[in-house]
């Protein structure tokens, strides 16, 4: 049977010879014996297994806590197509972050009329409390999370924009890692692009935006709701590669509008706090007010400038999937070109005739909750039921303006896996985006999702995804009798 799909290692169609360039690749997948992969696939599931790499589901009566499945097959990006997707990338993250800088600020963008201002000003996460207020170097985003799919050869959309708190770096990290241990040939094939340095480039945007006049080193800290959030892993994993504190909001206090850490050897202050948890729940003097995880008087302190916090509250305004929808109007307002990185075609079912047209094709698209996240809230009108497109039907008329509704794409495949062996899967890839004083930096990779499940388009791990390791190829030949790459971040 011919995958409809385009593979992105054998072409359209799933055809029987490899696209140009990838021919070692789909050899050493031929030459590798079935048992062979078994025996790696089970060697990085039982590595993450002692390792801890878990994440939650919630709401499940069953024990929450799971391993990301890992492919042990990668996915492998030319050394072109990545230089398209960077600078598309960089192009994207300078919009978003000169948005957020105007929306907070002058908001030319709505007098203007690109956006409207309702979308903006009565969203939920506009915070007003924050309007006029400047983050050091004017950076908002300071970590984004871009997700991507493909369609073709050089079919490249954005999905989504992740500016909150996007999460997911460390399984990047742990999947290359992983990789290197358990398929050290690919190294020596390929010349592969090296992530391991993400860490350092994290911790040195983190400091670059420090407030201004506290020294060359400033105090940063990870700020994590605790370990039963479902991302815990990450963020202890974080921390620790960093060489920073993993705090909870026990471990803060802050005195006279500034922050400090307690330890056992006294107050430390406090310049830069990685929140790894949502605007509601990081100060309950300021929103809300139940909330145990944060830190009161947080917020006096970041308005007063004393601490930096990354990324800034408000930046979930950019992870809207309404405000996703004026993206292209949005990077040609503020970059003055057109978006290098198009978007998926998109109804906004605010608008009659948008919500028309979706009530008339619910079992041909995919309809998302504005605010949903993690593949909750959200139906693929193919493979539903009549009873969940119904039931989608009468939140739709309910609430138009909740929603959006974009094609259902065929997703690009990548060789994965399974219990019969090796086939495709679809996939989806988020890179990431690091936003500081000197500008934006993307490390050579990103975190590749796949969906498991043969026909799915949800790639979610919370829907049954998993995760592949990302290649990035150099524009360079591989040096013979290279060893792979070192890496340092996780190392036993």
């Amino acid at each position: 049977m011919r995958n409809p799909a385009f593979d992105e290692v054998w072409g359209e169609g799933g055809d029987t010879s490899s696209r140009p360039g990838f021919e070692a690749l789909a050899a050493w997948i031929a030459e590798t014996p079935p048992q062979e992969f078994d025996r790696r696939q089970q060697a990085a599931e039982a590595a993450f297994r002692q390792l801890g790499i878990t994440f939650a589901v919630y709401g499940e009566d069953e024990a929450a806590e799971r391993i990301i499945p890992f492919d042990i097959v990668p996915r492998i990006f030319s050394a072109s197509e990545w230089k398209g997707l960077k600078i598309g990338l960089e192009q994207r993250v300078h919009a978003i972050n000169a948005f957020l800088s105007d929306v907070y600020g002058e908001r030319k963008i709505i007098a203007d009329g690109i956006v409207p201002a309702e979308l903006v000003l009565a969203n939920p996460q506009f915070r007003p409390q924050v309007a006029g207020v400047r983050p050091p170097h004017d950076v908002y985003a300071h970590i984004c999370g871009i997700d991507m799919v493909r369609t073709g050869p050089n079919d490249f959309f954005v999905l989504e924009d992740n500016a909150r708190t996007p999460s997911g770096v460390s399984y990047m990290l742990e999947n290359r890692e992983a990789m290197i241990r358990l398929c050290p040939e690919l190294f020596e094939m390929f010349p592969v692009e090296p992530v391991d340095d993400y860490t350092d480039l994290l911790l040195s945007t983190l400091r670059s935006v420090a407030p201004h006049g506290r020294g060359s080193e400033p105090v940063c800290v990870l700020l994590t709701p605790g370990h039963y959030n479902s991302a815990f892993y990450e963020h202890s994993f974080l921390a620790d590669a960093m060489g920073i504190e993993l705090v909870e909001a026990a471990d803060l206090e802050v005195d006279d509008d500034i922050v400090w850490m307690r330890t056992i050897d006294g107050r430390v202050r406090v310049d830069v706090i990685y929140r790894r948890l949502d605007d509601d729940y990081i100060d309950p003097l300021v929103f809300k007010p139940d909330s145990m995880l944060g830190v009161p008087g947080l917020m006096a302190a970041y308005l007063r400038g004393t601490v930096t916090l990354a990324n800034a509250p408000g930046t979930g305004i950019a992870d809207d999937k309404a405000i996703y929808s004026y993206m292209p109007e949005i990077v040609r307002y503020y970059t003055g070109s057109d978006a290098k990185l198009p978007n998926v075609e998109t109804w906004r079912c605010r608008e009659p005739q948008a919500l028309k047209y979706t009530l008339e094709h619910l079992d041909e698209l995919v309809v998302k909750l504005v605010d949903g996240s993690g593949g909750y809230g959200m139906l693929v009108g193919p493979t539903a039921s009549s009873a969940e497109i119904e039931a989608f039907r009468a939140a739709l008329k309910a609430e138009p303006h909740r929603y959006i509704a974009q094609p259902t794409l065929a997703l690009s495949t990548v060789p994965t896996l399974t219990e019969k062996g090796v086939a495709p899967r679809h996939v989806d890839f988020r890179p990431f985006c690091l936003s500081g004083a000197d500008g934006v930096k993307i490390v050579p990779g990103g975190l590749t999702r796949v969906a498991l499940r043969e026909g799915s388009l949800v790639v979610n791990s919370s829907q049954g995804g998993g995760t592949k390791d990302s290649l990035i190829l150099a524009d360079r030949p591989r040096r013979r009798g290279a060893g792979p790459e070192p890496l340092r971040v996780g190392a036993d």
